[in-house]
């Protein structure tokens, strides 16, 4: 019981449902192991003691109804670009330093509601335009498993608390893999939910990305085990009137006879790492053992769909890119413009692109009913060193190419499970599972299969090197 911070938040849950351990005692333990450890991460941008401490004693004095909700008592994390009333929802800009929201965000007024108590704020890049994670406000955040690499971004801090055990469970958003990527890099899991399942909505400006954007972003949970991905996404999900994209959809459907999966192991454009290739095999193996046929597959048109993403995302921003000049770094303005040269927006119109994403969705929708789910890398890449995504002349085919199979889950609005499955050469390895829209169950049942079989790499202390 001495360590608290190394169990799962449902674990955590049956404890104090049971009277086996205090509210109290848990966040205690998490806002002890964030005084011992976020000095060598910089993950936590905000520890929330004072108020997390109150709410813990009111969930040890609650009564027995009120002890039910499937989080009660269970400390919890959230990055700096989702609203929580009392504190700032920064972007990682200066100029948010004291941006107070005057209403939470729905999917943390749902989590609150659920139990759950907040103890922390996370870092993120500015305006999460990046996948590393650093901002002029709070810093750099490092990986737990080596300072000199990237942790992933944009939900970069809420992945290395997660990782180090500063937190059970967290909250992330993503639009070009923030949940995954992070994830992937810190060795924990997240789970990137079908578009317009889980409210997104903050007040003010989002990113100043356009609105064909929003067809892209998701918020969602991470955590360090499957299980907790499920309850997380069980507590968030549904229609909320911020997001008219919301509807309210059943979280499980029919289990396909017999199971598939396929197996992708090469990507287009790129040659995948053999530490990535080799978990990608393994899972394959793991998920015949359990009766799954497991198939070798190209998933259709990559390529075109990450060009289809990068489009619609940069058209929509395209206007707003020379103004974004004044708010964020040159060096983040200056790989955007880069990033834009290699997309090209403009060379077709934004009704042309948003009919190529319908005819891809319709070609995956396909292959998503003929593979129950398919596996694949996160990355197609290791992670880099810090900053190197900013490096003049090569950070912007740097992002773009390690992105190549994290695009279909944000282009399609197709639900993408980033999964740990072990450590190769002292980093945590991990792979991707897709399903069709609206089968987020089928990544998790796909993701419980694999967890079963591998061995759990977090939460760990902070690699100094």
């Amino acid at each position: 019981m001495n360590e608290l911070w190394r169990r799962s938040a449902t674990e955590l849950a049956e404890l104090i449902r049971r009277g086996e351990v205090s509210s109290r005692a848990v966040v205690e333990a998490h806002l002890a192991r964030i005084g011992d450890v976020n000095d060598d991460v910089n993950a936590v941008t905000m520890t929330l003691e004072e108020s997390a401490l109150a709410l813990a004693d009111a969930a040890d004095a609650a009564d027995a109804i009120e002890r039910l909700r499937p989080l009660h008592g269970v400390p919890y994390t959230i990055k700096e670009n989702i609203d929580l009333v009392g504190t700032p929802t920064t972007q990682g800009l200066p100029s948010l330093a004291d941006a107070i929201p005057s209403t939470n965000s729905p999917i943390v007024d749902r989590m609150n509601s659920a139990g759950a108590i907040p103890i922390a704020r996370t870092n993120l890049p500015e305006l999460g335009l990046r996948i590393d994670t650093e901002n002029p406000l709070r810093g750099r955040t490092f990986n737990p498993w080596d300072r000199n690499l990237t942790p992933g971004g944009s939900s970069g801090g809420e992945a290395a608390a997660i990782a180090t055990g500063m937190s059970p469970m967290g909250l992330g958003n993503d639009i070009g893999g923030s949940l995954r990527n992070p994830a992937y890099c810190c060795g924990i899991a997240s789970l990137k939910p079908t578009a317009g399942r889980v409210p997104f909505a903050i007040e003010g400006e989002v990113g100043g990305l356009g609105a064909a954007s929003m067809e892209f972003v998701s918020d969602g949970p991470m955590a360090r085990t499957v299980a907790d991905l499920r309850l997380g996404l069980s507590i968030i999900a549904g229609r909320h009137a911020k997001d008219p994209r919301t509807v309210d959809v059943p979280l499980t459907g029919p289990v396909p006879n017999p199971l598939r999966a396929g197996i992708v192991t090469a990507i287009p454009g790129c040659e995948l790492p053999p530490a990535t290739i080799a978990a990608i095999e393994r899972s394959g193996e793991i998920l015949s053992n359990q009766g799954w046929e497991v198939t070798p597959v190209e998933p259709p048109e990559t390529e075109r769909v990450l060009d289809v993403w990068g489009n619609i995302l940069l058209e929509g921003m395209a206007d707003g890119l020379e103004e974004m000049s004044n708010v964020i770094s040159p060096e983040l303005h200056q790989q955007l413009i880069e990033v834009e040269k290699y997309f090209n927006p403009g060379s077709g119109s934004l009704n042309a692109m948003l009919g190529e994403r319908q005819r891809l969705r319709v070609i995956w929708s396909k292959f998503l009913t003929e593979y129950t789910v398919i596996v694949g890398p996160t990355w197609t890449n290791l992670p880099f060193p810090c900053n190197a995504d900013l490096a003049p002349g090569t950070g912007a085919e740097l992002v773009i190419n390690t992105l190549r199979f994290i695009t279909p889950g944000n282009a399609l609005g197709i639900p993408g499970l980033a999964l740990p499955t072990g450590i190769a050469d002292g980093l945590a390895t991990g792979i991707q599972i897709y399903a069709d829209l609206w089968r987020d169950d089928l990544c998790l049942l796909a993701g419980e299969c694999i967890e079963r079989e591998v061995d759990t790499i977090t939460p760990i202390d902070p690699k100094i090197r």
